[in-house]
């Protein structure tokens, strides 16, 4: 196994993991609310009353961080190795995943976990073990 040096970063990742802590943990504290993304957005998109307004700033944060980065530095090229076909049925069944699996890596795997949610384990270690062997599959098995 080889490390590419110039991209092992542990400070800003460890930075990035604080923060997301720190944001989970306010809007837990601060609202009563877990920071799921598939439930934040799905209850944005389904308006309920006196839900709007967080929903909306946190997005817009998710929005602005990439954003307010640009004023400091460039964001990293994006490479993406997949043809749209191939993006829109894994966009599909990741949407679909988060509503069998009610929630997403991002409420489940840092706020439930966090929580120390069985639930949330049991989810968390579905998605990380579908990941595995999706990746094995595709770069091993099928050769691509």
């Amino acid at each position: 196994m080889t490390i590419d040096w110039n991209a092992f970063t542990p400070w800003s990742a460890l930075a990035g993991g604080a923060l997301i802590g720190l944001a989970t943990a306010l809007l837990l504290v601060a609202n009563g609310r877990i920071a799921g993304i598939s439930g934040i957005l799905g209850g944005l998109l389904a308006r309920q009353p006196g839900e709007t307004g967080w929903r909306l700033a946190f997005t817009l944060g998710l929005l602005g961080g990439p954003t307010l980065w640009l004023l400091f530095r460039d964001l990293p090229p994006i490479r993406i190795e997949a043809g749209l076909p191939v993006l829109v049925a894994a966009g599909l069944l990741v949407g679909i995943g988060t509503r069998y699996g009610s929630g997403c890596t991002s409420g489940h795997g840092v706020c439930g976990l966090s929580r120390l949610s069985p639930r949330s384990l049991v989810a968390t270690l579905c998605f990380m073990g579908a990941g595995f062997v999706t990746v094995f599959v595709v770069r091993h098995l099928l050769g691509a």
